[in-house]
């Protein structure tokens, strides 16, 4: 499970770690970095980004990767697992003065064999558009740093879009950009359009066309990154003061929020249906997060300092009914045309009606898995598991269960013992046989907003005291954290938005802000430890910031650890000298970097050498794409 304890794991650096589906190995020859191999010096540094296009080039080679070092940005044709890394031949080097680049993102529409767009985004806050194959410079946008002079945090494409871009400041401010649009001369100015909890949307006001579009303001200090939904229509942002937030992008609607255990949330990403969020950041931990009933669902803590990075691995999330799902198959990019095309808004609607559809017609579980993975600044690699005893608990369940603590539950293992739970006001009892569940009644698994998550069963899970509490659970859809009832969330994903951008926007607060009136805000507070978090209430109100964070601990924002499932990493390894800044899973691969400047490829178990060695199927765990 674990790394290895002793002294060794602290000072060795893996080369390969294993998993249910094989071994992972680190390709040293498929390594890339700065032409001369050498360390780089990283004090005062921003973090190593790197970023993917496929270009679609015939003869089968077209992966394209970008990666920053320093004052350096690199542009390398990635041979991935087929061949050596040539690092003597960039496509395209660039050298700044006076500013450091510290995120890019291509656009997938766009990128050919002869021309690519990419977006870079600097510390002094400019961003540039730049075509690395053409090697010119298209534009630059904020060049006189008018509209914010704040660090660029993060730099995306709008998905689906050709010209539309969103970049996020260090400043707390998210600005839409268009490439056809200038940015003017003078510094602009804004009028309101949307305002609601510890948010504000503003549009520019200019009598002809300029940049940018629109100006959100999110939260208070840094925004460190935001995430779209697979789909394009949800946009999740990650805070310095410790909440995700999640709005529907073309409507400024807030829907949902969650806090961080304590300190600031660094990275967020989306499952591969948009039915979970996870995020981390400064409280060490790995936070799981439900879109459909906007609270946390699972934390996982592996990590022994800031995370620093989160993805889903979509190659290995399945699910189990003979044929994986077309959401899950073939390459990445067919995986991101399927999701811009609606297919992972489809898979968000219905993925637990077709579950429940097969546990009771056909009366056998259906094993669901996401894998995802998480880097820090500990310099370790985490792989996690969230599995359905986790994500479905309540499928055994009578539609008539209540929302209610569990007074009691036993502590399966992996297989073959039985759960039994007890609801304070539940009308019935429900056996649970090796967490994946067999369902006589299909009403009660069809309606995954109604019900509790009763135990805490999980196979990848550390053990858990049982909440005996009376009251409010965070397991209950009460409070703060959505910004709509379960039912509304539903309808959020089935709505179909204006189809020009926030032309007809009402200016009056959505009634589904009210709930929200108690989400307050706060500053890191990574001084608390995990054996203090029963204290927050009775933190001295001279200090509104420990008060303020006293009020969401124990809430649906931010539920205390015993109160949700806690997740043990699959694998956790030591793998660099340097704090960890990357990780992206491909088809073949999962690629890290660290601080060093040194990008590492790690091939997946049976993809070692040439790619005409397919894997067998019959080698696979069972759901398992490998």
């Amino acid at each position: 499970m674990a790394a290895e304890g002793g002294g060794k794991e602290t000072n060795e650096i893996k080369t390969q770690f294993t998993t249910r589906e094989g071994v992972y190995k680190l390709l040293t020859h498929s390594e890339y970095s700065r032409p001369n191999r050498v360390p780089f010096n990283s004090q005062g540094s921003n973090p190593v980004k790197v970023s993917f296009v496929n270009v679609n080039d015939q003869s089968g080679n077209g992966d394209r990767i970008c990666f920053n070092v320093g004052r350096e940005l690199y542009f390398y044709i990635y041979k991935g697992v087929r061949k050596a890394a040539d690092l003597s031949k960039p496509v395209d080097k660039r050298i700044y003065k006076g500013t450091q680049p510290t995120c890019h993102d291509f656009n997938p529409l766009t990128a050919t064999a002869e021309s690519v767009s990419l977006l870079v985004g600097f510390s002094a806050g400019q961003v540039q558009l730049i075509d690395p194959i053409k090697k010119e410079t298209s534009k630059l946008f904020n060049e006189e740093r008018l509209i914010d002079k704040s660090r660029v945090t993060c730099v995306r494409w709008v998905p689906g879009s050709e010209s539309l871009f969103l970049v996020a400041h260090s400043s707390g401010s998210m600005y839409l950009y268009n490439v056809e649009n200038t940015c003017g001369t003078t510094a602009p100015h804004y009028q309101l359009l949307k305002q609601g909890d510890n948010f504000a949307v503003h549009t520019c006001k200019s009598k002809s066309a300029r940049n940018p579009l629109l100006r959100w303001t999110v939260g208070e200090g840094a925004l460190n990154e935001f995430a779209f939904s697979p789909d394009g229509k949800f946009l999740a942002c990650a805070s310095q003061d410790g909440f995700l937030r999640v709005f529907g992008f073309d409507a400024a609607e807030l829907h949902g929020t969650m806090k961080s255990y304590f300190g600031g949330l660094l990275c967020v990403c989306w499952s591969p249906d948009g039915r979970y969020i996870v995020a981390g950041g400064e409280d060490d931990l790995v936070t799981v997060w439900s879109f459909l009933d906007c609270r946390v669902i699972a934390r996982g803590h592996g990590h022994k300092s800031w995370v620093s990075v989160v993805a889903f691995d979509h190659c290995t999330t399945s699910v189990e009914d003979g044929e994986l799902p077309a959401e899950f198959s073939g390459s990445d990019e067919d995986f991101h045309e399927q999701i811009h095309f609606g297919a992972g808004r489809e898979r968000a609607n219905s993925s637990h009606s077709r579950l429940s559809k097969r546990n009771s017609t056909e009366s056998r579980p259906v094993s669901v898995t996401y894998r995802f993975g998480s880097v820090g600044q500990d310099t370790q690699l985490c792989l996690w598991d969230l599995t359905e005893d986790i994500l479905f608990p309540h499928l055994p369940l009578s539609r008539t269960r209540t929302h209610t603590n569990v007074m009691s539950a036993t502590s399966p293992t992996a297989t073959g013992q039985t759960v039994t739970t007890v609801s304070i006001t539940s009308t019935t009892n429900s056996n649970v046989t090796n967490g994946k569940d067999n369902v006589s009644d299909s009403s009660a698994s069809g309606n995954p907003t109604n019900a509790l998550p009763d135990p805490l069963p999980r196979s990848n899970s550390l053990p858990q005291a049982t909440n005996t509490a009376g009251g409010s659970t965070p397991n209950s859809h009460t409070g703060s954290s959505c910004s709509s009832s379960s039912s509304k969330g539903n309808s959020i994903i089935d709505s179909a938005f204006i189809a020009t951008k926030f032309a007809t926007l009402s200016l009056h607060d959505s009634r589904k802000e009210r709930n929200e009136k108690d989400h307050k805000r706060n500053h890191s507070m990574g001084h608390i430890s995990s054996k203090s978090s029963d204290k927050l209430n009775q933190l001295s109100s001279s200090r509104t910031v420990k008060a303020e964070a006293a009020k969401t601990l124990g809430t649906t924002l931010c539920p205390r650890m015993e109160e949700v499932p806690l997740l043990e990493p699959l694998v956790c390894k030591k793998i660099a000298h340097e704090r960890l800044t990357v990780l992206i899973f491909l088809e073949d691969c999962l690629v890290t970097a660290c601080q060093e400047g040194f990008i590492c490829t790690w091939a997946r178990p049976g993809k070692v050498g040439l790619l005409s060695s397919q894997n067998n199927p019959a080698n696979s765990p069972s759901g398992t794409v490998v």
